[in-house]
């Protein structure tokens, strides 16, 4: 676009409020609940290896609102709360829902309803009901055994909720899963199947659920009592359920737990360790599956338990703070925290410090803008820099920063026309590459002649490419992708094995041409051979060290390098300045 004022593309309270379905009141907990805030919508799909197919469910509990738990702020049976949950997991990338579900004709079977109502809303959404062993023991119906509880309480699921198109289906059978059951009763798993008119796929727990009587597959939980977050728990899990083919196999993701502020709890306690938590257990996912190897699927664990404090709907804290300055025209900034709860990073620019305007998005090992690079006029403005999370971690802003814009720029008789780049400054490894976006920009008017791009300034050791080589402006300005490659410069060997090559077809040339000269006198012969000897060491010397090639490792092949990016068209020539730096 034309250089401006700046143009607003959101607002400073918008990326700073809750963005959640979590109540807007919702207070930071003891038990490690991050208060109501700003959360990362990244794709949860973002945190599983390349290729994954798996899908990923949220365990669902839907018993708020009453005076037996906690207050949240909101009630499970109150249907704009299911739409807002609803909406708010569509949003970071969750398939679907399996809910905590305890029996018929109770406000969790209404909120259930409200639940599937709101789940055929929105194509490729699921749910699926996980029978709890509560369900069994605080609604059976008078009389009735624990077996012939649970068959009617399925027949009920069958009639109410597996009609459903957003019903959970595996291979067309409608999932049923339970929580310890078996560990609380004695069923006849075959007797309860028998008595379905549709033959659900029954999900199981644990490693042992795998072997278990109908087993569709198992799925994995967290276990709070480890020591080890979990980790070798999961690991046999996933090493039972791998070779099963024919199972599903659900993989567990938690932030951690803490059940200090629950009614029932015994005061167990698995840290968050600020988000790594969350990440390690997606970790132990990618370091045993692959695009070749798939995860059925994951089950988040979990939504909303806030008394257990496993609880993501209102963000994982991952204790990281962000602080912005400028440095002449490049913004500027620094973490405190670990930079891999970080997913990228958002610029801003205002003028008033309400209203902003997006300057996009940079990646981790990026910290700084070149403000020159965007279509803007010279003068005063605020900036943050907001850390966006991983997926569902917490955002976390900056304070504000105030600058002056002072870019200097180049006429054209087709107007002002300015040269950027963002960022300003990459880190490469030997052999790596590193993308930056070049922007040309008129200040004023149109500029319709190509610009031819290109790099200046750069060692042996650099190369640079542009998608595409040469833009045009126009009155909105253009866009091309700057690569900056680090070469590794092994073609110094190759540069002494060519001139080793020449200098041994010297020497093999003056020996041959000794023998024709065999003849002459001895005298002209050893003339001739010391020409040859000196000739070929003068060329051994400068393929070893000569100045002509650095050797491998010579300087120049790694450091920072200032390298100049131009644009030529005709009379009209721009140039800014970036910094790679090789590793």
């Amino acid at each position: 676009m034309a250089a401006n004022s700046v143009s607003p593309t959101t607002t400073l309270a918008a990326q700073t409020a809750n963005n959640t379905s979590a109540a807007t009141n919702f207070p930071n907990q003891t038990n490690g609940n991050a208060g109501a805030g700003n959360v990362s919508k990244v794709d949860v799909h973002s945190l599983l290896y390349s290729g994954a197919s798996s899908r990923v469910y949220a365990h669902l509990l839907l018993w708020f609102g009453g005076s037996n738990h906690m207050n949240v702020g909101y009630s499970s049976t109150d249907a704009a709360q299911i739409h807002r949950q609803i909406t708010d997991m569509i949003s970071r990338g969750i398939d679907g829902v399996v809910i905590d579900w305890y029996g018929p004709n109770n406000s969790i079977d209404q909120a259930t309803k409200l639940v599937m109502n709101e789940a055929e809303t929105h194509a490729g959404f699921t749910f699926a009901i996980m029978v709890d062993q509560g369900a069994i023991e605080w609604d059976s119906c008078s009389g009735c055994s624990p077996q012939q509880a649970l068959i009617n309480q399925l027949q009920y699921i069958e009639q109410t909720y597996f009609p459903s198109p957003a019903y959970m289906r595996v291979d067309g059978k409608p999932v049923i899963t339970n929580f310890n059951i078996d560990l609380s009763y004695s069923v006849d798993w075959n007797a309860v199947n028998g008595a379905l008119a549709t033959a659900p796929l029954f999900l199981f727990q644990n490693n042992n659920g795998f072997s278990h009587v109908l087993s569709g597959g198992s799925y994995s939980w967290v276990m709070p009592t480890t020591l080890d977050y979990g980790v070798s728990y999961l690991n046999s899990f996933y090493d039972t359920g791998m070779p099963l083919t024919g199972e599903q196999t659900v993989g567990a993701t938690y932030k951690g737990f803490n059940d200090t502020l629950a009614s029932w709890g015994s005061n167990r306690i698995m840290g968050q360790q600020c988000a790594q938590t969350w990440l390690q257990t997606f970790s132990e996912i990618n370091g045993l599956y692959n695009s070749g190897k798939q995860l059925s699927a994951v089950q988040l664990v979990t939504w909303n338990d806030y008394e257990e404090g496993t609880e993501i709907e209102s963000g994982i804290n991952n204790c990281l703070s962000v602080s912005a300055s400028t440095s002449g025209n490049s913004l500027r900034w620094r973490v405190n925290g670990n930079e891999n709860t970080v997913d990228h990073y958002v610029g801003y620019l205002s003028s008033d410090g309400q209203n902003l305007m997006s300057l996009g998005e940079v990646y981790p090992g990026t910290s700084s803008m070149n403000l020159c690079s965007y279509a803007i006029k010279n003068g005063n403005y605020i900036a943050y820099v907001q850390a966006v999370g991983k997926a569902s971690v917490t955002n976390q802003m900056s304070g504000a920063v105030k600058f002056t814009l002072n870019c200097a720029n180049k006429n054209s008789s087709n107007g002002n026309l300015t040269l950027g780049a963002n960022p300003s400054a990459v880190t490469v490894s030997s052999g790596g590459s590193a993308n930056m976006k070049v922007t040309l920009a008129p200040q004023s008017g149109s500029f319709d002649s190509p610009v031819a791009l290109s790099c200046t300034g750069m060692p042996d050791s650099l190369k640079c490419s542009f998608a595409p080589g040469s833009v045009t402006p126009g009155n909105s300005g253009v866009s091309s992708t700057l690569t900056v490659t680090s070469v590794p410069v092994v073609y110094a060997r190759e540069s002494q094995r060519r001139s080793f090559m020449a200098a041994s077809w010297v020497l093999s040339f003056g020996m041959f041409g000794i023998i024709l000269m065999g003849r002459q006198q001895s005298r002209r012969i050893l003339s001739n051979i010391g020409l040859c000897v000196v000739l070929g060491m003068t060329i051994g010397i400068s393929s070893c060290g000569g100045s002509s090639v650095p050797p491998v490792g010579a300087s120049g092949s790694v450091g920072s390098f200032v390298v100049s990016v131009n644009g030529n068209s005709g009379n009209v020539k721009v140039s800014t300045t970036v910094v790679v730096t090789v590793k």
